[in-house]
């Protein structure tokens, strides 16, 4: 290697400082406006690089005193005593703290001035997905050359745009091999990968990593032997370099802050986790946070400054400090595993509930990292106590500020929360609470923990339509306000009707469902709904029951007995109270509400004269007792009354009326006839019809049997099995009104006491990063189950613009995926991996513990999905975030609640 030159060159003693920069910097953008692949670039150390640029912007330079001696880049390699050809730089470099890139024009001319070395020339290769980036390439590929079947061994450093025909024709320079004797195998793990037979592929598009192994294998020694071997590469597990934009002062930050060239360093974040017994839920959670852009650029500068070692909140930065040398160690050069026995130590001091070797929850893990990290890395120091005020009204907009400069007068760190507007209704007074909240990530529920199906049967009271079953998605926790609107809604319910709902059971209606308030948890799978269309009136009104009985026979001590039992389904219609009503008119009523159902060849003749009715002393469903309606009586007047040769209209239905004594009124009698309703205290009138056989083939009577259940188990229809979840679903599951639990009531400052009120979020701030946790686990006190539900999730373009609540933001609120924590298995015995997009390769990777394998981005969706991890995309009419205060700027990562 050239000495390093301490004396100044005389080519510039003419030049004063001012000269010199006005030269350098004309020199600078002239080459940048020509830069392009192939081009060198040079480094030089930053300490010498600042000596210089101070010593060109004085304002009153003492020439002989500020000029800076020699090129000095000795503090940049290994060894100053090495050739200048093997030259080796330290791999813990980084650009702007480290050395600074200069064009090859720029270098040659400080180069003449002053002189110095060595010399550390990189070159620009192409990068990025379309292959337009230009970046330089500071860490070539370091590879170990294994010889085969001789065991020698030799260390080079090769770009990663080279061909697999330029390693072949290196290695064999190397060992002084006849390429035609010579193969080379892709040795990575010391296992034969991959033969490496096309020439004109760069090792990068083979997948070649910093620091792994290439068998070089001979297939005949005759013709050559053995030159000379170097010595084996050194193993460092030290940190990245990274690329960040050129730093100087004044004019010269311009010229070199924009070169349009970029550092790439070496293939970093490619190192595995060693599991350490059933740490696979830790090891992926902390992949995902290492390869978030924001934190990797975080952790790998200095960031002990910004530690606040008196947060009592927080652990004094030790959490920090022990995540921040595990990032470093990750994004190392080199791709064997870290055993991460000392941040597990840390965690465990910390978080004793993830101490031990048992399998835990990743999510749980991560929500405890982003906070702890938070608090160790809040540079407010003493939070103020700030009390936060009710919106009573005002502005959405300025309660939300108000509550966001309140958050961040109390929080600031590189993890920026969202905000979400919260909206508390009381179910009995109408109280509105609008409060605005930060939240650390977004916990999604899967439809089948938030919504349920429920069928019901609907009826008409005019006649107007046969039943109809219909099946409508409510919420779990939703109200009979709710379910009324969704079948109101599937039914198509007239402005002039509304539906009563009620539960049947032994063919008998059990009770009403009137309040809008009964909570849908109270209605079981088995439960048989029905919902009949009634007029809304103004009037005072009463409920008319239709009870359907038929003739049963059965046996009993050895005799035959028959007696009229219970049968279909209940039809209702409602009574004015204020109207005086006779037998004649429930006669029509009846009549009105069978009429869908009456068989067509029936119109013309109809002869139910053979017809005779009974009600029982007690009648089947023991809910009634009293004076018993005799057979005779009601079987003569109906022979009487109903021959063949009347209308339909006219005919007389076998109808009995249950009186407030539990008697039976004959209602086919007596047609002009009033009759008393029921005193006050009772909300319906009970009246039975009985189907004789004549009569039931008279009418579709199928349409009143058989209510379906509201929830009916059975095998998973082919539509559910071939539409996936999406999980915009799952995101307006979470943002959908639904009342609180009830060990969660909410304290209403105008009732004074504690409501089960109904809550609604909706997203007002967004972050740059955003972290979506997909609630697969339930549990409960008797019960742990894992929901395996295929989530549709986009990985590119998942647009939230139409889900932030503050519309006064315009553009458009895009995110894309780079990561995401996978869970196999049951709770018990699950298994955590991870996937994670290297954004400057645009590759997809798997991370299982220690393994690491290309995979690609058509596998990343798996019914295992966990957590996912976005970054908002940058465009000109997105913003960074909603509102003046949301920023999270470049080095700000946020995760959610």
């Amino acid at each position: 290697m050239a000495e390093v030159s301490m004396c100044r060159r005389r080519s510039s003693s003419s030049l004063s400082p001012e000269e010199e920069r006005i030269l350098i910097k004309d020199i600078a953008l002239a080459a940048e406006s020509k830069s392009k692949e192939g081009d060198t670039f040079f480094l030089i150390t930053q300490r010498w690089w600042q000596h210089w640029i101070e010593y060109v912007n004085q304002e009153h330079p003492d020439v002989s005193e500020h000029r800076p001696a020699g090129i000095d880049n000795s503090d940049l390699i290994y060894d100053a005593a090495a050739a200048e050809d093997t030259v080796d730089i330290h791999d813990t470099l980084l650009e702007g703290r480290d050395y600074v890139l200069l064009p090859q024009q720029v270098w040659n001319q400080l180069h003449s001035w002053y002189g110095g070395g060595p010399t550390l020339p990189r070159r620009v290769i192409s990068s990025g997905p379309s292959r337009s980036e230009m970046a330089v390439e500071v860490y070539p590929l370091r590879l170990q050359l294994l010889l085969f079947p001789k065991a020698a061994r030799s260390t080079i450093r090769i770009s990663k745009k080279e061909t697999i025909g330029e390693l072949h024709k290196r290695a064999c320079e190397i060992f002084d091999l006849i390429p035609d004797q010579v193969c080379i195998w892709d040795f990575y793990g010391r296992k034969r990968h991959a033969l490496m037979t096309d020439i004109d592929k760069t090792l990068d598009d083979a997948n070649i990593q910093m620091d792994q192994d290439i068998l070089v294998e001979v297939l005949s020694l005759d013709n050559g032997g053995l030159s000379a071997t170097k010595g084996a590469s050194r193993s460092h597990n030290t940190e990245l370099a990274q690329s960040q934009s050129l730093t100087s002062v004044k004019e010269l930050d311009t010229a070199y802050g924009t070169t349009g060239v970029s550092t790439r360093g070496s293939s970093g974040g490619l190192t595995g986790l060693q599991n350490l017994g059933n740490t696979c839920f830790m090891n992926s959670a902390i992949q995902c946070l290492v390869h978030t852009p924001e934190f990797a650029r975080y952790f790998r500068e200095d960031y002990h400054q910004e530690i606040n070692w008196e947060n009592t909140l927080g652990m004094r930065g030790e959490l920090a400090l022990a995540f921040g040398e595990l990032l470093r160690k990750l994004w190392a050069p080199g791709r064997t595993p870290v055993a991460p026995r000392p941040f597990k130590t840390k965690l465990a001091r910390f978080a004793p509930q993830f101490s031990g070797y048992n399998q835990h929850d990743s999510q749980e893990l991560l929500a405890f990292l982003l906070d702890g990290l938070h608090e160790d890395l809040n540079r407010v120091k003493q939070k103020p106590y700030i009390k936060s005020k009710d919106a009573d009204g005002r502005p959405d907009e300025e309660v939300a500020d108000e509550y966001w400069a309140n958050h961040i007068a109390r929080n600031d760190s590189i993890i920026v929360d969202g905000q979400y507007k919260s909206t508390l209704v009381c179910p009995i007074c109408n109280k509105v609470s609008v409060t605005f909240d930060p939240f650390m990530y977004l916990s999604l529920p899967l439809q089948s923990t938030t919504t349920r199906t429920i069928t019901i049967t609907v009826f008409t009271c005019n006649g107007s339509a046969l039943p109809s079953t219909y099946t409508v998605t409510v919420p779990k926790q939703g109200r009979c306000r709710d379910l009324v609107q969704a079948l109101s809604n599937a039914s198509s319910v007239k402005h002039s009707e509304r539906l009563l709902l009620v539960e049947i059971q032994n063919h008998m209606i059990q009770r009403f469902l009137e309040d809008p308030l009964i909570l849908l948890s109270t209605i079981k799978d088995d439960d048989h709904l029905a919902a009949y269309k009634v007029p809304k009136l103004a009037k005072k009104t009463k409920y008319l029951q239709l009870i359907h009985r038929r003739k049963d026979q059965g046996s009993s001590d050895g005799q035959i007995t028959s007696g009229w039992l219970p049968y279909g389904t209940p039809l209702l219609s409602s009574i004015p109270c204020d109207d005086e009503i006779t037998r004649g008119d429930i006669q029509k009523m009846v009549h009105t509400m069978l009429s869908p159902m009456l068989r067509t060849e029936s119109l013309d003749h109809t002869d139910i004269s053979g017809v005779s009715s009974a009600i029982a002393a007690s009648n089947a469903s023991g809910n009634f007792h009293g004076e018993a309606c005799t057979d005779s009586a009601i079987s003569n007047s109906m022979n009487n009354e109903m021959t063949s040769s009347k209308p339909v209209k006219s005919l007389k239905l076998p109808l009995q009326l249950v009186d407030e004594s539990n008697a039976c009124i004959d209602l086919s009698a007596g047609e002009e006839k009033a009759i008393t309703l029921p005193s006050a205290s009772s909300s319906s009138i009970l009246v039975y019809t009985d189907w004789s056989q004549k009569l039931l083939d008279q009418y579709h009577t199928h349409y009143l049997e058989n209510l379906p259940e509201v929830f009916k188990y059975g095998p998973v229809t082919k539509k559910a099995r071939t539409e996936p979840l999406s999980l915009y679903t799952c995101l307006e599951a979470f943002l959908r009104e639904e009342p609180l639990v009830p060990e969660d009531m909410w304290y209403c400052p105008q009732c004074k006491e504690r409501r089960q009120a109904s809550k609604k979020l909706d997203l007002w701030r967004l972050p740059e990063v955003l972290v979506i946790h997909l609630k697969r686990f339930l549990y409960s006190r008797s019960m742990k189950h894992k929901l395996e539900t295929f989530v549709s999730f986009p990985i590119h373009d998942f647009d939230l613009t139409n889900y932030i609540a503050h519309k006064s933001n315009a553009g458009h609120q895009l995110y894309e995926l780079y990561a995401l924590t996978n869970h196999y298995g049951n709770m018990g015995s699950g298994h955590y991996t991870a996937h994670i997009k290297l954004l400057d390769e645009n590759r997809w990777y798997s991370f299982d513990d220690s393994h690491i394998s290309p995979i690609n981005e058509d596998d990343v969706k798996s019914a295992a999905a966990y957590v996912l991890f976005y970054r908002r995309v940058k465009s000109e009419d997105s913003f960074v975030g909603n509102g003046d205060l949301s920023c999270g700027g470049d080095n700000k990562v946020v995760s959610q609640k």
